[in-house]
């Protein structure tokens, strides 16, 4: 838990508290009754001590479609900059992209996500991300469930049986194995686009019942006696 005593709560910022209020609602049993938000980030770097988040993309996946006209995506200014990063994911120190501060890219992303699950490939990177930046802001974490595609796909070659499994698969070997265009790869509105498509056709090898069942399978098998 972060250390928020009732007096710095009380603090928080109206954004806060509508986005906390949302969890108050419980979510749909079916998995087609759910609206999924699919996010990637764009970042300086791997560590959370020291890396920022660049830009964030994301993209929402209602009744199984994607809402196309319904995406996200805002450029951060950060102070901190990794020349080597920015030939992966072309975001210059100069570049002519507008930028918002990390508390305005914040307070729009948590206003988009609402309650809804939030799906990405190698998820936990992400959510640590925004929960570093949170944290830099005075807010607490991210409420929302998770969905990893990276685990989930997983579960699909256990079905399946075709190939022996590594411990990850990285997100071209998914646009590979589900013929996806990787034109807009690195950046984080593309990489969200196609962990979304990906995201569908796993779902469609899953055949998962609910929400609840869903969850529960993009979790490791566990073996014992």
């Amino acid at each position: 838990m972060w250390p928020f005593s009732s007096k710095k709560q009380l603090e928080l910022p109206p954004f806060w508290w509508e986005y906390e209020d949302g969890f108050h609602q419980k979510l749909p049993d079916k998995v087609q009754e759910n609206t999924f938000v699919v996010w990637d980030t764009e970042t300086t770097g791997f560590r959370l001590d020291r890396d920022r988040m660049l830009c964030i993309g994301a993209v929402k996946l209602m009744n199984g479609s994607i809402a196309v006209k319904d995406s996200f995506e805002v450029y951060i200014h950060q102070e901190h900059y990794d020349a080597e990063s920015a030939e992966i994911h072309g975001i210059l120190r100069k570049g002519k992209r507008e930028r918002i501060s990390e508390l305005e890219a914040l307070k729009l992303f948590l206003g988009y996500i609402k309650n809804h699950v939030l799906v990405g490939h190698h998820v936990m990177f992400d959510v640590n991300m925004v929960n570093a930046a949170l944290r830099r802001n005075g807010l607490p974490k991210l409420k929302n469930k998770t969905l990893d595609t990276g685990l989930l796909y997983k579960r699909t070659l256990l079905i399946s049986n075709v190939l022996q499994k590594k411990e990850k698969y990285a997100l071209d070997e998914l646009a590979e194995k589900f013929s996806i265009s990787k034109k807009d790869r690195h950046t984080a509105l593309g990489d969200a686009l196609i962990t979304a498509i990906a995201f569908l056709r796993i779902v469609e090898k899953l055949t998962p019942r609910n929400l609840k069942d869903l969850i529960k399978k993009q979790d490791p098998p566990k073996f014992g006696l």
